[in-house]
């Protein structure tokens, strides 16, 4: 019996019980963001510094909005990691509603979700609350990615809201399993650049 996903409010232990889903923790599974990561040069590395310098300049007034984090962070990552060029094809998925209680004041924040060739999905969180961790949007990006069906070939994840990102891979053959990077912040030196060179290293990987 074929079993609907609805990523808005899944969780992760849905997941775990309805689909299977397990979490490999053997670093050997998903080396794809700390091994053979193509090398930056400098107008690369330019670029970077004037992302995170903008991103320092705005968050020092408010809390970015999701628009923000894809006009001043996302976007520009994406284009150095050329997935604005041929062949690669991006589609927008419908944004999503999150939510969390704290200290029984309900938060509320949207999720935008953009999928690269089918293999590679992007999801940008609001975070107008610390509370709104970059892991919120983990059991919606891992649904997404279980529903695209792909049983030969990894399937990649990229949660950002802006200060943090965390990369996921999933692997759908026998069991769905996942694995998940720590989260590389853009306030740290050198893990922007990191998150740069996984993005090229993934842009490789899906068009093989």
């Amino acid at each position: 019996m074929v079993q609907t996903i609805q990523a808005r409010n899944i969780s992760l232990y849905e997941l775990e019980e309805k689909f299977g889903l397990q979490l490999v923790t053997n670093a050997d599974f998903f080396t794809e963001w700390t091994n053979d990561l193509p090398s930056l040069n400098d107008a690369e590395n330019f670029s970077l510094e004037r992302v995170k310098t903008n991103y320092l300049n705005l968050t020092q007034r408010r809390p970015m909005s999701e628009e923000a984090v894809k006009m001043v962070v996302l976007s520009p990552l994406l284009d150095l990691a050329g997935f604005y060029q041929q062949p690669f094809e991006i589609e927008t998925e419908k944004s999503t509603d999150v939510s969390a209680e704290d200290e029984s004041i309900i938060l509320k924040g949207n999720m935008d979700v953009l999928v690269i060739q089918k293999r590679l999905w992007v999801l940008v969180i609001e975070s107008k609350s610390t509370i709104f961790d970059v892991m919120t949007a983990l059991p919606q990006a891992l649904a997404y990615m279980l529903d695209t069906h792909n049983l030969k070939l990894p399937t990649f994840g990229l949660l950002a809201n802006g200060r943090e990102f965390v990369f996921l891979k999933l692997v759908q053959q026998e069991k769905p399993k996942y694995a998940r990077s720590y989260a590389l912040s853009i306030e740290r030196d050198a893990e922007l650049q990191q998150v740069l060179s996984v993005l090229k290293r993934i842009s490789q990987l899906i068009l093989l």
